[in-house]
């Protein structure tokens, strides 16, 4: 063979073996003939619920599997936004924050995906957190509630208060019964309360209480006002009185003060239904829940869902349609029920949620209670996240004493509207 035609040859023989390269690392499929897609979470816990779930659906749709992506929390934001803009996000994801890929394109319409019908089974805060220019950006997936507070039984009849008293109490100026509260605790724990850099369970909560708002009707943040440095200013001073764990413990471990109430440490967390599993299980000592104080405004909680996005670049939309169209039904959803890990943002499946804390002897109506009033949004718009990444070590530095409250939530809105506006 000439050297001409062996060269020919190699290049042909090089350019199909990259080809089938190529098409060995780009495909969906698992040899088996199946659709495989990818579903992108960031909570390891929520893994057997889910599991459950999917197994059921390929049951049902032999012709597609689902494989289960977990990214935690700590890096689960920049790594999406990373792999979205690269093309290599998965099929499916959680988001709370979508308001970025919906304006860029890249993101299913699930209106369009699944019918204008689907939405009326969907918990109505939900559908409107993640509806946006009259269109529907990701599958409810569950709800939060609102906030409450638990208590460590044991250490409230140590200091002889009785836990009827905790949702009676006000933060309110001249009317503050819950600051005494807090001493006669620290008499008996370490620490009376969680005060701590925590946007949904401490911050939004006191600042709604306040009267005030984090972001206004045009997406600007402005809580810097005068509800803002009244809230942040009590916030501070719990501090200063040694009422709650140093900013230094917390700022560097967002999981401390949750950490000190399951050890007994703590009398009084602050939090959401999304602890509520894990207390229940980890807990050595009688506990309960009760009503937030009210501030001058009154009980003022904010509530979250997380939804499933759908990548507008998948390479299989029609296996995608039926996954959510599973995932959003109440026969997928109620999995995430089940062990009272969340509550489902399925409404005919919510009820399954309190029934499962009932059976355990667990009220957890003032999770629910407390949104039958006045709430406070959780904020979002274009250059969110951005924007919360910018105002974040601004808020730790005022929690450490370094900047005091009404410079601390000038910078913090400045910073924050100049990192929306540049995102």
């Amino acid at each position: 063979m000439k050297t001409s035609s062996r060269a020919v040859l190699a290049i042909v023989l090089s350019a199909a073996l990259l080809i089938a390269a190529a098409l060995w690392l780009g495909r969906t499929g698992d040899g088996s003939g199946r659709t495989v897609l990818r579903m992108r979470i960031w909570d390891q816990s929520f893994v057997p619920a889910y599991r459950a779930s999917l197994d059921a659906f390929q049951r049902a749709n032999p012709d597609v599997e689902v494989r289960i992506t977990v990214v935690p929390w700590a890096n689960y934001p920049q790594k999406l936004r990373l792999d979205v803009a690269g093309g290599t996000a998965d099929d499916v994801f959680w988001t709370n924050l979508y308001e970025d890929y919906a304006d860029a394109g890249r993101l299913l319409d699930i209106g369009r995906l699944l019918g204008p019908d689907a939405a009326r089974a969907w918990d109505p805060s939900a559908v409107a957190q993640y509806t946006r220019n009259g269109k529907l950006w990701a599958v409810p997936q569950f709800v939060d509630g609102g906030t409450a507070v638990y208590y460590n039984r044991a250490l409230l009849s140590v200091a002889h208060i009785d836990p009827d008293e905790l949702s009676t109490l006000s933060w309110a100026p001249g009317a503050d019964t819950f600051t005494p509260m807090l001493h006669r605790l620290a008499a008996v724990a370490p620490w009376a309360f969680n005060v701590a850099n925590d946007f949904q369970s401490i911050e939004l909560p006191f600042l709604g209480s306040a009267g005030g708002q984090f972001q206004g009707h045009d997406g600007r943040f402005d809580f810097d006002s005068p509800q803002g440095n009244a809230a942040f200013g009590y916030l501070t001073r719990l501090l200063a009185g040694r009422l709650a764990p140093s900013a230094a413990d917390t700022n560097t471990n967002t999981d401390f003060t949750r950490n000190a109430f399951l050890q007994g440490k703590m009398a009084l967390f602050q939090s959401g239904t999304y602890n509520l599993a894990q207390i229940a299980q980890q807990a050595r000592f009688p506990w309960g829940v009760a009503m937030i104080p009210q501030g001058p405004a009154g009980r003022v909680s904010t509530d979250n869902a997380i939804g499933i996005a759908a990548n507008a670049a998948t390479a299989h939309p029609d296996a995608v349609r039926r996954l959510l169209a599973w995932l959003g039904s109440a026969a997928g959803n109620r999995y995430l029920a089940q062990d009272g890990a969340s509550v489902p943002a399925v409404v005919a499946d919510q009820q399954a949620y309190r029934d499962f804390w009932a059976h355990k002897g667990i009220d957890v109506s003032p999770f629910f209670d407390v949104l039958r009033g006045p709430r406070i949004s959780s904020g979002g718009g274009p250059g969110f996240q951005a924007a919360l990444e910018a105002i974040t070590p601004i808020l730790s530095e005022m929690y450490l004493g370094r900047i005091p409250v009404p410079e601390a939530l000038s910078r913090a809105v400045a910073a924050g509207n100049a990192a929306a506006s540049e995102n």
